[in-house]
């Protein structure tokens, strides 16, 4: 009722929404032990004073900066007695002089009454000047902000004395931005907590309590879904298919995670939207429990998005905040540690043991304990990921059989037998000028029986089905989506009102200090609620991206022309070191192997150095166009990355397989690049099996390398470099404390969680390797599936134990990932098409054996396919100098 009046206006109106549930017919109670804060009404009739041994806390409303007079020591003054309209009711806080009970502290997920629990937490470091900490033990020096700033100091003179001095310009205004953004939690209903700056320097830790009316208010605005009473039963239709899913329940039950609620129940509850005025619909057993801690520490990050504060520039939300280093990280905590002795059971710690160790590797994945933990966004990853791997098992499957095909038949290879027949005595043209003498066709042997190996008809039908198999994948997908968002309630779920980010305001911000006066700038800070309805001269124009446009443009034209350089040069490299290593005798018979294996890897090197670096551009260039949301800024930064990664993995693939020895022109007038260095060509059985080994090692290094060891050793790294830090800073230490740790302590060591991209990124990269050219390499699924097994369980290990635990966000898809797959999909059957056709023999040995062959074979293939130059023709200079062939040469065969 409260909230459906107001969002007639069209948007959230914090005041009425707190005018109307004080005129509300029924009274919601609130949680035991938690503060009831006084209406004006119940004010006026006379509320209640505080007990004896309760204090008044005066809570200062903001103060517009550089007012004189306003001081630190205002904000936290204590007075006794009476009531006021400027002043909120403490019901519970703790002395800072008496002792912490152990009963008090058995949970480490609560305030320190052991009844509130913490739904958020906010950190920031402070640093004092001319600071004289006290002798006392500062584990107990304890404020608790309720509705109200916080509590309790020691008197003037006492043995407790903190000293404060003077702190420098930009701490007094970044702590009072600090005091009146929570001053507005407050307001918003929220409970906090936090330490008292007993220290020289540290950190704080802002514990953030929602109580019921909160919750309820807010997840009827957010129109969150939740169960009902109501059940309904799940039927499904058909008796055949019914008996083949209980086979397959009872074949796969060892497989099965042992997390409550993971089999599939035949009743569901009926979700409905939270309404207060419909609380009876609801099977509330209890309130501190109806809402997950995930969608607890939702509710409170949606408070912390749109609370404004005045004095940092009428900033709105929290990543404001934080962008403006006010505060350090706003988190939700874990649910207690993963590793703990004993049998207490939390999510987290089921989660490491039944889904976040390699040892459960043939364990399916408890989605839905995923998405209770982490959210919608992330279960959904998983669950994509999931998919992705078990649909490369029978790719894989198909593949090893392929390859296997390719082995058996590699002694019925006609091609391959008569190049590697002594009698036929093909001469084949030199390779390069002077120093390159004639040579066998025999010699190259090895390279046409390797060949057959990844190309045989097999690989044209492997090709045929891997396209099917992308199209079935991403099929299956958007099936299981549904089914997802059916079983999680997101169907009708409705696209959230995503707030300004911090640096799309302060442009705004700008241009207005420019072009407009200073009536227009109180007008921006009059009504901050009106900040989301921007009229056209307060948000940016295509005139004012312009130049953020034009850098992109430029700059992406000159990173893909970077890489075609580098590729070039690569190009250039293995020209030179085969002319170089051609004059030794020594070394002439293994030119083309080593040529080709330090080319690769130097590629390799390439690739994952530019991968770092076009990583960072891609968010640079995203930045300088300044998006407006998250949103916006998410899919922006996602097409630039994937444009820049796709070029710099490819393009030394796509030059040998359809660009390589296509211009290498014919004896007598041969192509060269510089001055007597021809243009390489490919091998006597083609550029095939080159192909095979560019892509082969690419692939497996990055995943190797970039996918695995950047993953585990950079965090650890990252870790250990925080850990030195910290113990070389200079400052107090409580060694109790240091001993027993917070869970905000733990989780605030842990890394911050910066979304899925690279997640999702280097499986769209292994995507790509798995479909474009799996005509030239049908292993490719087997070490993708290899590689995967590893991925899930190392991705699992790093949310569960090695970052901070992500907001929980509600979404319905993977968004535009699933059009750069589809996109891909698409690719890759002209990608295959092309191979079969320019970089395979497969079309050649067709047209020879039905037009050209006498009797329907493949005998004589190989001579048809080679002409003859007359040698006397060769240019001047160009011949081999001190020939050692062993007879006269008046004719040789080229390709």
């Amino acid at each position: 009722m409260a909230v459906s009046n107001c969002r007639e206006a069209g948007k959230f109106d914090l005041a009425c929404v707190q005018e109307e549930e004080e005129n509300m017919d029924f009274d919601i109670p609130l949680l035991p032990g938690s503060p009831r804060r006084l209406s004006p009404r119940a004010v006026a009739r006379g509320g209640q004073g505080p007990k004896h041994g309760q204090q008044n806390l005066k809570v200062p409303g903001p103060r517009a900066p550089g007012l004189p007079g306003s001081s630190n020591q205002d904000s936290e003054q204590l007075f006794g007695g009476g009531s006021s309209h400027s002043c909120s009711v403490i019901n519970n806080y703790l002395d800072a002089n008496e002792p912490v009970s152990s009963e008090a502290r058995l949970s480490r997920m609560h305030f320190h009454d052991n009844q509130r629990k913490v739904d958020y937490v906010l950190a920031y470091h402070y640093r004092k000047r001319g600071a004289h900490p006290s002798h006392g033990s500062p584990g107990h020096s304890l404020a608790i902000v309720s509705n109200g700033e916080t509590g309790k100091e020691p008197h003037a003179g006492g043995p407790g004395d903190i000293e404060l001095g003077p702190l420098d310009s930009l701490e007094e205004e970044r702590k009072e931005q600090r005091e009146e953004f929570e001053h507005n939690l407050m307001e918003a209903g929220l409970e906090l907590e936090k330490d008292l700056e007993s220290k020289s320097q540290g950190s704080i830790f802002v514990r953030i309590h929602a109580p019921w009316q909160v919750l309820a208010r807010e997840a009827e605005f957010l129109k969150i879904k939740v169960p009902t009473k109501k059940m309904y039963e799940i039927k499904s239709e058909g008796s055949i298919a019914k008996k083949f899913n209980e086979i397959l329940k009872r074949l796969s039950s060892p497989l099965k995670p042992r997390v409550p609620d993971h089999n599939d129940n035949k009743m569901k509850n009926l979700s409905y939207p939270f309404s207060r005025e419909k609380m009876y619909l609801y099977n509330i057993q209890d309130k501190d429990t109806f809402f997950d801690n995930a969608t607890r520490s939702r509710i409170v990050h949606e408070i912390l998005k749109r609370t404004a504060c005045s004095r940092a520039n009428n900033t709105m939300g929290i990543n404001s905040l934080i962008a403006n280093n006010i505060y350090e990280a706003a988190y939700p905590l874990h649910d207690g540690e993963y590793d703990s002795p004993g049998d207490d059971m939390n999510d987290r710690k089921l989660l490491y043991q039944e889904w976040a160790r390699y040892g459960v590797f043939y364990k399916f994945q408890p989605i839905d304990l995923i998405r209770k933990y982490f959210g919608e966004k992330i279960g959904l990853y998983f669950a994509w990921l999931g998919l992705y791997t078990s649909f490369l098992i029978p790719s894989s499957v198909i593949g090893v059989i392929v390859f296997l095909y390719g082995c058996a038949t590699i002694e019925e290879d006609i091609p391959s037998k008569e190049m590697c027949d002594q009698q036929n005595a093909f001469t084949m043209c030199p390779l390069c000028d002077k120093s390159c003498d004639y040579w066998n066709l025999s010699s190259a042997c090895g390279t046409a029986r390797a060949s057959h190996l990844f190309d045989n008809p097999a690989t044209v039908f492997f090709s045929i089905f891997m396209a099917l198999w992308a199209t079935m994948f991403l099929e299956n997908w958007k099936r299981l989506q549904m089914r997802l968002g059916y079983f999680w309630d997101l169907t009708g779920i409705e696209e959230e009102q995503e707030h300004s980010r911090p640096e799309y305001e302060t442009r705004v911000r700008e241009k207005m200090l420019k072009e407009s006066d200073k009536s227009v700038v109180q007008k921006l800070g009059a009504n901050t609620t009106e900040s989301e309805d921007e009229d056209d001269e307060d948000k940016l124009t295509w005139k004012d991206r312009f130049p953020g446009y034009l850098m992109n443009f430029a700059s992406i034209l000159f990173m893909i022309a970077l890489t075609f350089s580098i590729v070039f040069g690569v190009i250039v490299y293995r020209i030179t070191t085969a002319a170089a290593l051609s004059l030794n005798k020594a070394t002439r018979s293994n030119v083309r192997v080593t040529v080709t294996a330090t080319a690769v890897i130097i590629n390799l090197v390439v690739i994952l150095i530019l991968d770092e670096i076009y990583g960072a551009v891609a968010k640079w260039l995203t930045k300088i166009e300044v998006p407006k949301t998250e949103q916006t800024f998410e899919e922006r930064l996602i097409l630039k990355a994937f444009l820049l990664k796709f070029v710099n993995a490819y393009s030394p693939i796509f030059y040998v397989a359809f660009f390589k020895g296509r211009f290498v022109g014919r004896p007598g007038s041969y192509v060269y690049v510089f001055d007597g260095y021809r243009m390489e060509e490919c091998a006597p059985g083609g550029c095939l099996m080159e192909l095979c080994i560019q892509l082969s090692i690419i692939m497996l290094g990055k995943q190797l390398i970039q996918n695995n060891i950047f993953e585990i050793g950079v965090p650890k790294l990252k870790k250990l470099f925080r850990k030195l830090k910290d113990e070389t800073e200079p400052g107090e230490t409580d060694s109790a404390h240091s001993k027993h740790p917070e869970q905000w302590d733990l989780d605030y060591s842990l890394e911050p969680y910066t979304g899925l991209t690279p997640e999702y990124m280097e499986m769209i990269i292994q995507f790509g390797f798995v479909t474009l050219f799996v005509a030239s390499f049908p292993l490719a699924p087997v070490f993708a599936l290899l590689n995967n097994v590893i991925e899930v369980r190392l991705d699992a290990k790093k949310f569960v134990t090695e970052l901070r635990r992500p907001d929980a966000v509600r979404t319905k898809d993977i968004g535009i990932w699933f059009d750069i797959l589809s996109g891909i999909g698409k690719f890759s059957v002209i990608i295959n098409a092309f191979v079969i056709a320019v970089t395979s023999d497969f079309i050649p040995r067709l047209v020879y054996q039905y037009t050209y062959s006498h009797n329907g074979t493949l005998h004589g293939f190989v001579n048809h396919t080679l002409s003859f130059f007359n040698v006397s023709q060769l240019k001047e200079g160009t011949q081999p100098e001190n020939s050692q062939f062993d007879r006269e040469v008046q004719f040789c065969r080229t390709l």
